[in-house]
């Protein structure tokens, strides 16, 4: 354990009008939200303090920019305020909040929580590790919070997974950057965390290196 958990309010469940907008704008606001899943009925989750937003097919890095619809990006066009969960580097759940209008393509990616919940069950997930390193991550707060493909296209509060409103950082406190971890559109910014949080993930902004030891930072 790093210390006493800190005290911190939650608010009310974010509605799906919330992430009716474009997801560079979401995102920002969703820094100081929690997000909390009951995978497993337990509940764990945590405040988010690490974003990236990932646009339409105008987004080298997003997963819709492609030609058209696909199985994979569909729920990225579908309604805001569903989960969008995938599969990747062949270890890892992405946890991503889809945005913007019915039809639109957008969702932002959570890469890192402060725990605050279910501390003792995120710790056994994720092998025992301190709580700093349980959610600095996305893959690592996928495991955390029991996050699998059966969540994926499940609506934010109906399903195991829910956001709610919380203590906002202050804006001096929100720092911007490029992504991290792609091959395309690692320039743009469109990443934003809390600035001085000892739980934002230690992965280094710009192009995807392929070698084993960079992907598997990238995705935790």
């Amino acid at each position: 354990m790093v210390g006493e958990r800190r005290r911190v309010t939650r608010g009310a469940r974010l509605p799906a009008s919330f992430f009716e907008r474009s997801p560079d704008v979401v995102a920002p606001d969703l820094l100081g939200a929690w997000l909390v899943s009951t995978a497993g009925g337990v509940e764990t989750g945590g405040v988010i303090v690490e974003v990236e937003a990932y646009l339409g097919s105008d987004d080298a890095g997003s997963h819709a920019a492609t030609h058209g619809i696909t199985n994979r990006n569909a729920v990225m066009y579908g309604a805001p305020g569903m989960a969008y969960v995938y599969f990747t580097y062949g270890n890892h759940h992405m946890v991503n909040l889809v945005c913007a209008p019915n039809g639109t393509a957008g969702a932002v990616l959570v890469r890192a929580l402060e725990p605050l919940l279910g501390i003792d069950e995120m710790a056994t997930r994720r092998g025992g590790k301190a709580v700093r390193d349980l959610c600095n991550g996305p893959g690592k707060l996928a495991a955390a919070l029991g996050v699998d493909l059966s969540d994926n296209d499940t609506a934010l509060g109906e399903g195991r997974l829910a956001v709610y409103d919380g203590e906002h950082p202050a804006r001096d406190r929100i720092a911007c950057s490029g992504r991290i971890g792609l091959s395309a559109g690692h320039e743009r910014d469109l990443r934003w965390y809390v600035e001085g949080s000892t739980f934002v993930s230690r992965a280094r902004i710009g192009p995807v290196v392929r070698s084993p030891r960079r992907i598997k930072e990238a995705a935790e």
